[in-house]
């Protein structure tokens, strides 16, 4: 055991730890908690974002200072290492640091991806060393726990890995399956199990290994076969294993707020997990293993062979001006083109011409849950416009024009109409039903889930491509022009 962990799995469980650090650490838990009560909506997502960093900083502090007042030894045990703790603290809160300024809104899925693996992979390190620890086959219990933070910790790393790759286009974002991939599959998920029920009857080094590259193996088959608009979902699983192998980690090195931490991340990750599924209106297994099973996606016709119906700023000033009432569907364009602002003054405008305008938020639209929320709360939309599926839906059909911004699979009526589609029975926004939809897009390329909308090729469709931001920009001065 190293001397960090071992001053940690000693002094964290210290009968004898002073009450104002047992005080301190309830209240880091509590922080957590009203952290999760925060992040619960777009009005209190920054304030929850803060105490959860102050309740996790609290804690870090307390661990590493109390013992050198309160334990003679204290820090003195970590003479030899201490420069590499200080080293890796430093190195790691500038990464953080810069990661956070630089990072935008549309990049966030993939940073919240990578980060969530880190965390995992950190909590399969930190289990992979206590097993080689003296006191790690005292208790077959603790034992178990390692074992299982190695798994799930070492299947998050991998898995979170490679839904960033995915996210961030290093590789396809279309489902990989791999030839006799649901034995494949099915194979590897056996020997891990196995080799981790052996790991515990049994516990050996080599075994140990086996097991750690077992789990990354697992993490990369669960996630390959996944794409499209379902890879947020997985970040969201994996999210929910890191939780646990954190808390597990915290069982083995008998720290409580470990546990109550990781707990609170794995129950929030299951239960967003679940919500998402909903969302899609699909079952967990067929967002997992759905690929294994559905059909090769074709196109059901080139672009070049079927005609649409492109307009210009000033037409679309023109249908929307004369309209009495237009809903904004925005989705991952509007992220990309950082459109929020034009879109809020072209919103503005029309509203002091008397034209109701709402926006239809999708559960999924963009990139994570609430993306399209806190990216218009960035341009100070009123939150009383924007409106919730189920609530504007209904709507849709009293609409005189539906503008749709940078939005694909989540307005695509396959999901419906085609059941050969690996989006099929996800709700949809009803654009269909409006009297005329306008599409602003950059190009006739599928969206995230690979497919052909045929809503584009409607004849009350009309298409204006470019740059969210620019072709805005030119339908509001024509918009002020009229």
């Amino acid at each position: 055991m190293t001397p960090l962990i071992a001053h940690l799995s000693t002094t964290v469980s210290a009968p004898q730890a002073p009450t104002w650090v047992r005080l301190t650490e309830l209240g880091a838990a509590v922080l957590f908690i009203l952290a999760l009560k925060g992040l619960s909506s777009p009005k209190s997502a920054r304030r929850g974002n803060l105490l959860g960093a102050l309740g996790a900083g609290v804690a870090t502090v307390v661990i590493f200072f109390y013992g050198t007042e309160y334990y003679g030894e204290g820090l003195s045990n970590l003479k030899g290492n201490l420069p590499f703790i200080l080293l890796a603290i430093t190195i790691g809160s500038l990464i953080g640091w810069i990661a956070a300024k630089r990072v935008q809104m549309t990049q966030m899925p993939q940073m919240v991806a990578l980060f969530n693996g880190v965390g995992g992979g950190a909590a399969a390190v930190v289990s992979v060393v206590e097993f080689s620890a003296p006191t790690a086959n005292e208790s077959k219990a603790a034992l178990a726990a390692t074992v299982f933070t190695v798994l799930v910790g070492a299947v998050s790393f991998s898995g979170s890995i490679l839904t960033f790759m995915k996210l961030q286009e290093l590789m396809t974002s279309r489902p990989v399956v791999l030839p006799l991939g649901r034995y494949i599959t099915s194979l590897a998920g056996i020997g891990t199990i196995a080799a981790a029920i052996l790991l515990v009857v049994d516990p050996t080094n080599t075994l140990l290994y086996v097991l750690l590259g077992m789990s990354l193996l697992m993490g990369l088959l669960l996630v390959l076969p996944v794409g499209g608009a379902d890879v947020p979902i997985v970040i969201s699983l994996l999210n929910a294993f890191t939780g646990l192998s954190v808390a597990a980690s915290g069982y083995v090195l008998g720290n409580t707020l470990l546990i109550v931490a990781g707990t609170l991340v794995g129950a929030s990750g299951t239960l967003l997990t679940r919500m998402m599924a909903a969302a899609m209106g699909r079952p967990l297994t067929n967002t997992l293993f759905g690929a294994f099973t559905a059909k090769a996606i074709t196109a059901s016709g080139t672009t070049e062979d079927r005609p649409v119906k492109s307009a210009s700023p000033d037409d679309v000033a023109i249908m929307l001006s004369y309209a009495r009432k237009v809903i904004i569907v925005p989705g991952y364009g509007l992220a990309v083109a950082q459109a929020q602002n034009t879109i809020r003054e072209l919103v503005e405008l029309l509203s002091a011409k008397g034209i109701q305008v709402d926006y239809a938020i999708h559960p999924v639209a963009g990139r994570m849950p609430g993306h399209m929320n806190v990216l218009l709360a960035e341009a100070n939309v009123p939150y009383d416009q924007l409106k919730e599926m189920d609530e504007i839906n209904p709507e849709f059909a009293e609409a005189d024009v539906a503008l749709v911004v940078g939005a694909n699979d989540v307005v695509n009526p396959a999901a419906r109409d085609d059941k050969t589609a690996p989006i099929y029975g996800m709700p949809i926004l009803n654009v269909d039903q409006a009297g005329q939809v306008v599409f602003l897009k950059r190009s006739m390329r599928p969206g995230f889930a690979g497919i052909e909308n045929e809503l584009l090729f409607d004849p009350k469709t009309s298409l204006l491509f470019g740059d969210a931001k620019e072709t805005l920009t030119k339908v509001v001065s024509a918009v002020k022009g009229l």
